[in-house]
Order: structure tokens, then C-alpha cells, then sequence
């Protein structure tokens, strides 16, 4: 028994000893503990250079535009044009993107847009004679339309100014005296139309004969703006038309002639145009003397004053008279 005791404590030993090595040998480094340790940044740099950066902002509520102010020294009308100024409220700091102005019929109806843009100036065209407008006009922004601004009243001229329009006459057509004056530079008839448009009240006007050569035929009248202008007034459906010579005149509309009057032009004479939209008729007159019964009956729409004549002929255009 003692020899077993030895034997089995030697192998306890032994055992120990074995275990003690294997552990010692698989705990220790491999390597050295000092040592060079290589960082590969540049995939890292790449993503940081294809990284796209943003500059944020406190964002600060955007609200409606306050009301804009009427400039009232610089609102005006001419003839039958008016033109609105407005600005806006200083130390207003709401953004605007733009502005809506409206304008009424000019007889107490409703309001309509006539302007929508970025412009604080507007003018408008085309308007009646002898009427009075209401406008007024308001902003907006991203956030909507601020309130209207107060209502400005604006009066059109009782009467027409106007002269002969050099930008739709026949290129015939010769225009001088701040283009009052026309003649022609062809011996065919050429068609001439005044700057001014006419759709309601009582218009007159008068031209006077300069020069009156060879007895040609001068016509008078009014017309659309699309009527043919290289041709006596009166011969399409556009115009509406006296024709005279020396001795005599007619009336023609769709080339079709009425009304023989006895009594001509000549140098210095003067021919009157009475277009009358509240009864819808055209009236001529010579020399202060009415020219055969009213010409036409049932005139509506939009006309210009329209005038064709050859190179025999120069008349001087006079606006803005009273009716007789």
C-alpha cells in the first residue's frame, strides 16, 4: 500500500505539472506586446467628401401681407386711361410676391382683376368716357391674400382726346402735326383709325379739309379695328362710313350705298362725326350743317374714328369738342 500511495502521488505531480505547462503556453502572446497598429482612413475620407451639407435656419411663421397704401397723388386719369400707384406699410416685414388690383365697370357694378404681378405702377386702357371707377387693390404672399387696401374713385374725361394711330394705319397713310395731320401717298384709297375706342356715351369730332385736289372722295366714319385699310372706308361689314366729292355725299356700309345728300367738300371745309351710343346711331355733319338724316341706326360694340383718303386729299383731325 505505501508503494501505491508513492506511485499515485507522483502522478498527481505529474499531472499538475503537465496542466500547469499547457496552460502557461496557451496563455502566453504569440506575438510581442510591442507592436505597429496601420488605420486605413480612406474609404472614411471619401464618404466625408460625398457628404452634402446643409445650412438649416430658424424657421420664422410667414403671415398675410398687411394692407397696401393707395398713392393717392399719383393716381390720375387721361382721356379714358387711368393709372393706380400703391406701396406698401413701412416696417412691414411680411414678404409679398405680388399684387391683385381690381377696378369696377365703371357703373356701380362689380369688381373685376385687371392686374396681377410684382409692379406697384398699373395703368389702364380702354376705359369708358365720362365714368367713374372704383379701384383697389392687395397683396399676397406664399401664405395667402392680405386685406384690400381702401377704395379710390377715379374719373374719365367727359370728352375724347385723340389723334390718328400711325401703328395700324396703311403704311400708305403719311401722318404729321403730332400725327393730327394724314394724307397718302397713293392715288387708291387708304384707311387711317383714330387712337381712341368707343363703346358708350356721345363722341364728336371733326376734320378739316387742308387740300382738295382733282375731286376725289374722302370717307368719314368709324370702324372696328380689324376693318380692311387698303380700300375706300365703308366697302367691307368693318366700317361705317359718309363718302363725298365736290358736290354730293352717300353713306356706305358693306359696300353698300344710301342716302344721296346734295353738298360737298372742298379746301377748307369741315366735316363732322356725331357717334351716339346711348341711341346707337352715326350722324354727319358739313360745315356745321347735318349732312342728309342720321346715317346709321343700331350701332353697338367697340369703334374707332376711321378715315380713308388718296393723295388728292390731307385733313387735320380736332378733338375733344362738344357735341353739337
Amino acid at each position: 500500500p505505501n508503494t501505491l500511495f508513492q506511485i499515485s502521488d507522483a502522478l498527481i505531480k505529474r499531472v499538475q505539472v503537465s496542466q500547469e505547462q499547457w496552460v502557461k503556453g496557451a496563455l502566453e502572446p504569440k506575438v510581442s506586446a510591442e507592436f505597429d497598429l496601420t488605420l486605413d482612413s480612406e474609404p472614411l475620407l471619401q464618404s466625408i467628401h460625398q457628404l452634402d451639407f446643409i445650412q438649416m435656419k430658424c424657421r420664422v411663421p410667414v403671415t398675410v401681407p398687411p394692407v397696401p397704401l393707395l398713392q393717392l397723388e399719383k393716381c390720375c386719369t387721361r382721356n379714358n386711361s387711368v393709372t393706380l400707384a400703391w406701396r406698401m406699410p413701412p416696417l412691414s416685414h411680411n414678404p409679398v410676391e405680388g399684387y391683385i388690383l381690381e377696378l369696377d365697370d365703371g357703373d356701380g357694378g362689380q369688381f373685376r382683376e385687371v392686374y396681377v404681378g410684382k409692379e406697384t405702377l398699373c395703368t389702364i386702357d380702354g376705359l369708358h368716357f365720362n365714368s367713374t371707377y372704383n379701384a383697389r387693390v392687395k397683396a399676397f404672399n406664399s401664405s395667402g391674400v392680405g386685406p384690400y387696401s381702401k377704395t379710390v374713385i377715379l374719373q374719365t374725361s367727359d370728352v375724347a382726346w385723340f389723334t390718328f394711330d400711325p401703328s395700324s394705319a396703311h403704311r400708305d397713310i403719311v401722318l404729321s402735326n403730332d400725327n393730327q395731320t394724314a394724307t397718302c401717298n397713293s392715288y387708291d384709297d387708304r384707311v387711317v383709325l383714330g387712337t381712341a375706342a368707343f363703346s358708350k356715351g356721345v363722341h364728336y369730332w371733326e376734320l378739316h379739309v387742308d387740300r382738295y385736289d382733282n375731286h376725289p372722295d374722302p370717307a368719314f366714319g368709324i370702324a372696328r379695328i380689324n376693318v380692311v385699310k387698303d380700300m375706300m372706308l365703308g366697302k367691307d361689314d368693318k366700317a361705317w362710313a359718309m363718302y363725298v366729292d365736290n358736290n354730293r355725299s352717300w353713306f356706305m356700309h358693306c359696300n353698300s350705298h344710301t342716302n344721296r345728300t346734295e353738298g360737298g367738300v372742298s379746301k377748307g371745309a369741315t366735316v363732322g362725326v356725331l357717334l351716339d351710343l346711348n341711341k346707337h346711331n352715326l350722324t354727319f355733319y358739313i360745315n356745321g350743317q347735318q349732312q342728309g338724316p342720321p346715317a346709321f341706326e343700331n350701332v353697338e360694340g367697340v369703334f374707332m374714328p376711321a378715315l380713308s383718303l388718296n393723295r388728292n386729299v390731307q385733313v387735320t383731325l380736332h378733338t375733344g369738342l362738344e357735341v353739337p
